[in-house]
């Protein structure tokens, strides 16, 4: 393997990653709050599609970020009202949040990107990195857009949140004891809907990522799988924000490895090549479902008073 294959492959692995990554850490602060979250696939089309249409129409990459932003937000909003004041299934709002995102997006898509030249979206620039962007192989990991970067920034920060400070121990207790933390004072449904709000968030900066980045522009269904990938990178890191990351970029790496033999020529069947990301996900959950935890009250809803 020659050094501008490894550095190739390295790039491809963090590009295929980082959307998975956004999808799992926006995950990880719902489930930690106790409120599952499978919609992770409809808020990530969501994300894509806000972010290629609103740069689509102002020509900046900038608000188009933005805007996924916010509707990430605010999906992540009305999975929090469903399943925290209303206590619907959580299941159930999940799987709703999949299939009105699939329908939506894929219908004002039509009508916007329908005979439209969509290649005419605007790129995320790189920011590269003095010095270090000049390392041998790794030194790609410094030649990166912003995204990137915050990503690697939000993975520090969520852990020292949860893990070294009241807020963050206020969200697991929620998680894990809903009735003590009532009990103890802790507004239970506000912490909640502030932690699925900002888990859609991060969730519509993957979108953004995948739609402004990864593939720069906007097709029907193009989240094609990778928010149930980001829930199993989610299970598989043992929901910590270190452990998320690490397995979404095994994952990325698998995805880009696949994409590597294919371009190779190998004689294997494409489908089989395309099952394996699907199928290293599946195994890395058999392998690791028994030593994981989930938080405590995940997917209870609180009997308790609505704050």
């Amino acid at each position: 393997m020659t050094n501008d294959f490894l550095t190739d492959y390295l790039a491809s692995t963090l590009r295929l990653s980082v959307p998975l990554a956004y999808a799992a850490m926006g995950g990880l602060f719902s489930e930690r709050s106790g409120v599952l979250n499978i919609g992770l696939e409809g808020m990530l089309l969501t994300g894509a599609f806000t972010s290629a249409a609103t740069t689509f129409y102002s020509g900046n990459v900038v608000v188009g970020i933005i805007a996924a932003l916010i509707t990430g937000g605010l999906v992540g909003l009305l999975h929090a009202f469903l399943c925290v004041t209303l206590r619907v299934n959580q299941l159930v709002s999940g799987l709703a949040i999949n299939l009105v995102a699939g329908g939506l997006t894929s219908f004002f898509g039509r009508l916007i990107f329908s005979g439209s030249n969509t290649q005419r979206l605007q790129l995320v620039p790189a920011i590269k990195i003095p010095i270090l962007s000049n390392i041998s192989i790794i030194g790609i990991l410094f030649e990166q857009d912003i995204l990137v970067y915050l990503l690697f920034l939000i993975i520090a920060l969520t852990t020292y949140f949860l893990f070294y400070t009241n807020p963050g121990l206020n969200l697991r207790a929620v998680g894990e004891y809903p009735s003590s933390a009532d009990t103890a004072g802790i507004p239970v449904a506000l912490v909640r809907y502030i932690a699925v709000v900002v888990g859609g968030c991060l969730v519509g900066c993957g979108g953004a990522y995948l739609a402004l980045v990864q593939v720069n522009y906007f097709a029907e269904g193009m989240s094609a799988g990778r928010g149930f990938i980001a829930i199993a990178s989610l299970i598989c890191g043992r929901w910590h924000p270190v452990g998320t990351g690490f397995a979404s970029l095994l994952f990325g790496a698998t995805e880009a490895l696949q994409l590597r033999i294919q371009a190779l020529g190998v004689n294997i069947p494409y489908q089989f090549l395309t099952m394996l990301p699907y199928t290293v996900a599946l195994i890395a959950l058999v392998g690791g479902m028994g030593k994981s935890r989930p938080p405590g009250a995940l997917s209870e809803p609180h009997s308790g008073k609505i704050q």
